[in-house]
């Protein structure tokens, strides 16, 4: 059984198209991307942690590290908030726009979120030339109760 219902969540971030953020089907969660972004934000620089912008609107600098425990927040609050756990996480998909300058650092903070879990999640890690706002990071993830 699937369903088709658009969910919102009251502390993650607002979608930046036309989808749900998430959509359920059996025991099954899967989040729509997330990023990093404040809760209720939309999709403005202001909204990232850590960014650093120019007046042209080109990224100068970001913290990666705040964003990273930015978009594990706002997984958490998904997951909480469609009545799931972290530990109900069985694959993760991670979108990295500089592999090189940041995957280490992904991977130490990573470690930790994880470290307390007998079975962990699955996880693919990939670099993308840029992602639909200005962010470092997104996540796609699905959940098992």
């Amino acid at each position: 059984m699937s369903s088709k219902k658009k969910t919102t969540y009251s502390q993650a971030p607002l979608p930046v198209g036309n989808y749900p953020m998430t959509r359920r089907s059996g025991n099954l969660i899967f989040m729509s991307g997330v990023g990093p972004r404040k809760p209720k934000s939309g999709t403005g620089s202001s909204s990232v942690p850590g960014l650093t912008m120019n007046s042209n609107g080109e990224i100068i600098d970001y913290d990666f590290a705040q964003q990273v425990h930015a978009v594990f927040k706002n997984v958490r609050t998904i997951l909480i908030e469609s009545g799931y756990a972290w530990e109900n996480l069985i694959d993760i998909t991670v979108f990295l726009t500089d592999m090189k300058k940041d995957f280490h650092v992904f991977n130490d903070i990573y470690s930790d979120y994880f470290k307390d879990l007998e079975v962990k999640p699955c996880r693919t890690t990939v670099e993308v030339l840029s992602l639909p706002t200005p962010i470092a990071i997104e996540l796609k993830c699905i959940a098992s109760l």
